[in-house]
């Protein structure tokens, strides 16, 4: 997409508009890798339940991926649910659940509309039937789309994807002389994909929490293993999100500000 089809899209006056303009096309990393963080600290901050700020992020959710199809995106990943997440009160993990259904139904005419394959990375079979059937159906309808490719990590976690890989290995038979990190690579959830370029993280957190260990090797500084935004993820902005550069091949970095709130 060109920018000028990009402005014609938003909506008159749109705050991104700026920030549209000072992204460069020609330098847009192929995948964008992020950690959706902050929804209980940006309802906590407006003294809303914390189900609330799960709530506003589906919006950011919405916005980011469609956002990130228009602009060109290879490959757009979302951690929406962690192995770890289990630990959470059951409640909390039913509303996580319940807005991921209500998600997929409300958007997946237009997620398919806009070309995208939706993909879900994770421990599928361990999800209850109702949220894989979800899933499956959003992942048939969209296979045959040539765009974006839109991966939700969803009861994810890097080191048991790397033990999943480990086990394939095994059930495979191969000899420790067949296997190098490329081969080892093609057991991986995100196996024919391209390791992320840029990775971010909203609410200002450093930690990488579990993401994608094995492909982000090379996606940020050793400082920070990417890209860190202090806003939470409801308050985003989908162009600064996305909109990066690149500066050094281990470097990446969002050279559009996040619009302030």
């Amino acid at each position: 997409m060109s920018l000028e089809q990009l402005l014609a899209w938003m909506p008159p006056g749109s705050p991104d508009e700026t920030l549209a303009r000072q992204v460069n096309f020609d330098r847009l990393p192929a995948h964008v890798a992020i950690i959706m963080d902050g929804n209980g600290r940006w309802a906590a901050q407006r003294h809303l339940p914390r189900v609330e700020g799960h709530r506003a992020g589906i919006d950011s959710v919405r916005d980011v991926v469609e956002t990130s199809a228009r602009l060109g995106i290879g490959v757009l990943t979302l951690y929406a649910f962690s192995v770890e997440n289990w630990k959470r009160p059951l409640s909390e993990v039913n509303t996580l659940m319940m807005l991921l259904k209500r998600y997929l139904r409300l958007e997946l005419a237009t997620i398919h509309g806009n070309n995208i394959r939706f993909q879900v990375i994770g421990r599928q079979d361990e999800l209850s039937p109702d949220v894989r059937d979800e899933l499956e159906a959003g992942i048939r309808r969209t296979a045959n789309n040539t765009g974006m490719l839109f991966n939700i990590a969803l009861n994810y976690g890097g080191r048991a994807e790397i033990v999943d890989a480990a086990k394939r290995v095994l059930a495979a038979g191969l000899s420790p002389d067949d296997l190098d990190e490329r081969r080892f690579g093609e057991f991986l959830y995100t196996a024919g994909q391209p390791d992320p370029d840029l990775l971010i993280r909203t609410s200002g957190e450093m930690r990488v929490s579990n993401f994608l260990l094995w492909q982000i090797a090379y996606s940020g500084p050793t400082s920070g293993a990417g890209t860190s935004s202090k806003r939470c993820w409801p308050t985003r902005s989908a162009i600064g999100a996305t909109g990066g550069s690149r500066r050094r091949r281990w470097s990446w970095d969002v050279s559009v500000p996040l619009v302030p709130t």
